[in-house]
């Protein structure tokens, strides 16, 4: 069985990139472009990785973090372009596995 991974970004490029890099990866890719349809989209496919972004319309981030971690655990791992940080430790202590600030680098 693929694991499932969604991958959360307002930017539609970079959705792109995440899932073309993953599939090939042979993950299973789920996207969303805010935080409010990430919740949807969570709930329903049950994701076993999250990688968000922090700066999105209708719903950031860290709104996002703080009403999934009472449903549920899965390990989420920030992509965001904040360095400062205050950012990281807050995006940490509200859940967040992980902290990675754009750009990165994949490698093949």
């Amino acid at each position: 069985m693929n694991r499932t991974f969604l991958v959360v970004d307002d930017k539609a490029g970079m959705r792109i990139m995440l899932k073309d890099y993953l599939s090939e990866q042979g993950f299973r890719v789920v996207t969303a472009n805010n935080g409010r349809e990430a919740i949807y989209v969570a709930r329903h496919e049950k994701p076993d990785l999250i990688l968000l972004d922090i700066m999105m319309p209708e719903m950031d981030g860290y709104e996002f973090i703080r009403q999934y971690r009472k449903e549920r655990e899965t390990p989420i791992i920030l992509l965001t372009a904040k360095i400062e940080e205050t950012d990281k430790v807050i995006g940490l202590e509200l859940g967040a596995d992980d902290y990675v600030t754009k750009p990165f680098g994949m490698a093949a």
